[in-house]
């Protein structure tokens, strides 16, 4: 077999929906440890057994494969933050969350999903990871806690799209947008007044907005995968409103915009105060390796506010 495409096989697994976790443990000296990982499954519940993996480039390797166990603790909805601090080169990562320690003494972070003390049952080498298997000795769950999730390279937060969704109101039209990067660039067109701006589309009466958004693709002759919801706004007065989502596009030649690199874009020249937000906060998330939604008060009703 020809040798694969690593980046393409590496977004084809992205393409699987996860929840986050922070794996920790304690190193030679008893001090924490931990990285955030959505490599995480259930084994067996006799013996109770889960599985992280870990990749062996990883600065921790040397010390979970010392270590007599580990601690897995799943994020909620709310700690975004807490993946991003233990995803990211911070020189004391406990010293920024609230933690305290397992029957064990294995660090578990306050206020998640979901936790699992476990004693080290067996380590499996796999190619370029190390794959860890625990024997769960405690564990706990809150049952009023939804789980962050991550796919496509992003998080994803179940119970705010909801909410985003839920607040538009029936009573305004909408339209959707997208952002839609190509190798870092996003797609803009160009109105008559020569101001940029995103691509947008009125939804037809009674059409879903993500029925809208495919439409909208299939109206810029690009080849682009279907997105997730980025952000849902709209102007002050609440009459415009906006679902925004993004998505990549890998081939197809516009029909009418082009991509524009982040330093070809002259926010002074876009077509609107919505389009210059939109586009600062996704090249703000991208670079820093993560995406989140927003919606815009203006949208709430005054019995949802």
């Amino acid at each position: 077999m020809a040798d694969l495409d690593k980046r393409a096989l590496r977004n084809a697994f992205g393409s699987f929906m996860t929840g986050v976790t922070v794996v920790t443990a304690l190193d030679q000296d008893k001090a924490p440890i931990g990285f955030t990982a959505n490599s995480f499954t259930s084994v067996s519940l006799d013996p109770p057994l889960l599985l992280i993996s870990l990749a062996k480039s990883s600065s921790n390797l040397a010390v979970f494969e010392a270590a007599d166990g580990f601690a897995v603790n799943i994020l909620s909805e709310q700690q975004r933050d807490v993946a991003n601090v233990f995803a990211s080169r911070v020189e004391d990562r406990f010293a920024k969350v609230a933690w305290y320690r397992s029957p064990d003494g294995r660090p578990l972070l306050k206020d998640v999903c979901a936790w699992f003390d476990c004693s080290m049952h067996q380590q499996v080498d796999a190619g370029d990871h190390l794959i860890l298997i625990g024997h769960i000795q405690a564990f706990d769950h809150d049952r009023e806690q939804d789980g962050l999730g991550y796919v496509r390279g992003a998080f994803y937060h179940p119970s705010l799209i909801e909410r985003a969704s839920a607040s538009l109101r029936s009573d305004k039209p909408v339209s959707v947008t997208a952002v839609i990067d190509r190798e870092d660039r996003v797609y803009l067109e160009r109105d008559e007044d020569g101001t940029l701006r995103l691509p947008r589309l009125p939804l037809n009466e009674g059409e879903g907005h993500p029925q809208g958004y495919r439409r909208l693709l299939g109206s810029l002759g690009l080849s682009a995968s279907i997105g997730f919801l980025f952000s849902v706004y709209a102007d002050a007065e609440g009459q415009r409103q906006t679902v925004a989502y993004r998505c990549v596009s890998e081939d197809g030649t516009p029909l009418d915009g082009r991509f524009y690199a982040q330093d070809e874009i002259d926010f002074a020249d876009l077509a609107d105060a919505d389009t210059r937000f939109v586009l600062q906060r996704y090249f703000g998330e991208k670079s820093r390796g993560n995406y989140g939604i927003y919606f815009s008060d203006h949208l709430l009703s005054p019995e949802k506010a």
